[in-house]
């Protein structure tokens, strides 16, 4: 799970491999090095045939596996087209299609060095595919290939890929952007509930996707794809120590489970911050409209209590999923929000949207507020520039947001939107929860 970016912000802990920083030196304003280890993606799953790693291509032995790169541009023009690869033996034909068209190159030489592959003309500015076939091959495997060098009138400074490796960006970069709609909350108010619903459009339950509906400024709940076989209803509570390792966690800050429903896990996290999880194993689908309730409020002794309750039509009835008490914390409910992320990197070249629809609020007094606006945020691998495949906004009575798979079009960051008030108040007995 990604810790949620409401801005933009430079990372932390800088690495860049020698490689890297030996290419980046060579580009100018007209040149673009992209770096396969962050832009690139296999034509299969499977682990055998050939892989990418921060280097790029390497141990690519099956002529049924491709790799296809992806760049974006701002202008269109002529492009030409060079690999910079290597062949460990023997001689190697290989085949780069772009835009309908396709060109072939045999190339040999055991150390990395540039080959031209030929030249493209770019009709309109959006993400160019530049997809790397085996054709035939004399030694082991077809080649280590680890950048596509661009040159030509469509490329300038506003060319967007993966640039580098500093701060883990192939991974964050093969990942995709997270997208954010964030509903203000009336001022001076305490909000105790926030509810939503939440559609995935059929085709868009993509493995990796992370449908988050009622994120709060602790934590978040929402629906995911975990594999094929595999979906999870997750609801998770930040430690208010800040850690990646929960087990570094002192006692008196760790989330504390007050109760779960029946067949829910409960344990903590870590890696992307740290804290209390729990979830239900339950396969939802895509195209139902599921619903989502989350209580927050102040529980004594500087702790504040987290409670999510998910309702499904397949079940018609709202069922418990966890409640966290969380310490060195008194508050109502802040920062409510949804989210969209792609949590595996091998399919962050697939698009997904979701739907979300009728949000509340519900304050100490009882009253339901509903919640008609939000505001598009996106993470930092969209601030930065280096993926622009991200979107939201309304549609007819919806928000919406989507990512991934290198569509054309993108919202600009900090977009306001307003969707049609339905004045229909969630009908819900609190009390019977």
């Amino acid at each position: 799970m990604t810790l949620l970016l409401m801005g933009c912000k430079a990372n932390e802990n800088t690495t860049v491999s020698d490689i890297q920083a030996a290419e980046t030196g060579t580009v100018s304003e007209k040149t673009a090095l992209v770096p396969i280890g962050g832009n690139t993606w296999k034509s299969t799953k499977e682990k055998a045939g050939g892989s990418i790693g921060e280097r790029g291509i390497t141990g690519w032995s099956d002529k049924e596996v491709y790799f296809t790169t992806y760049a974006r541009v701002a202008k269109p023009g002529s492009v030409k087209v060079w690999l910079n690869l290597r062949v460990p033996e023997g001689k190697t034909k290989l085949q780069v299609e772009a835009l309908g068209k396709a060109q072939t190159i045999t190339v040999q030489g055991s150390t990395l060095q540039e080959h031209y592959v030929g030249e493209w003309q770019v009709a309109d500015t959006g993400y160019v595919a530049f997809t790397i076939k085996g054709i035939t091959r004399k030694g082991s495997t077809f080649a280590d290939i680890t950048s596509i060098k661009l040159a030509g009138e469509a490329i300038d400074k506003q060319t967007t890929y993966v640039k580098n490796n500093e701060g883990n960006f192939f991974y964050w970069g093969r990942r995709g952007p997270s997208v954010h709609l964030n509903y203000p909350l009336p001022e001076n108010t305490d909000v105790e509930w926030f509810y939503n619903e939440l559609t995935v459009p059929e085709g868009n339950d993509v493995i990796g996707s992370y449908f988050m509906a009622n994120g709060f400024a602790e934590g978040y709940f929402g629906i995911q794809v975990n594999s094929e076989s595999e979906r999870r209803i997750l609801f998770s509570v930040w430690s208010p120590f800040q850690t990646d390792d929960p087990n570094s966690i002192p006692d008196n800050q760790k989330i504390q489970l007050l109760k779960k429903g029946d067949g829910v896990y409960t344990g903590e996290f870590g890696n992307e911050g740290s804290g209390g999880q729990s979830y239900l194993k339950y396969n939802w689908k895509a195209g139902t409209t599921y619903k989502f309730l989350l209580q927050g409020k102040p529980s004594g002794n500087e702790h504040t209590t987290y409670t999510a309750y998910f309702f499904a039509p397949e079940q018609d009835k709202w069922q418990l999923i966890a409640s966290f008490r969380r310490p060195k914390t008194n508050t109502y409910l802040k920062r409510t929000h949804s989210f969209l992320e792609n949590f595996l990197p091998e399919y962050g070249d697939v698009e997904r949207k979701v739907l979300f629809s009728n949000q509340w609020a519900r304050d100490v007094k009882g009253n339901w507020i509903e919640l008609t606006k939000a505001q598009f945020t996106a993470d930092n691998t969209a601030c930065v520039g280096y993926r622009m495949d991200y979107g939201g906004g309304q549609s007819g009575n919806d928000f919406y947001l989507r990512n991934c798979g290198f569509f054309s079009d993108y919202t600009p960051m900090r977009s306001w939107y307003e969707r049609p008030a339905t004045g229909k108040a969630p009908q819900i007995n609190l009390e019977s929860l």
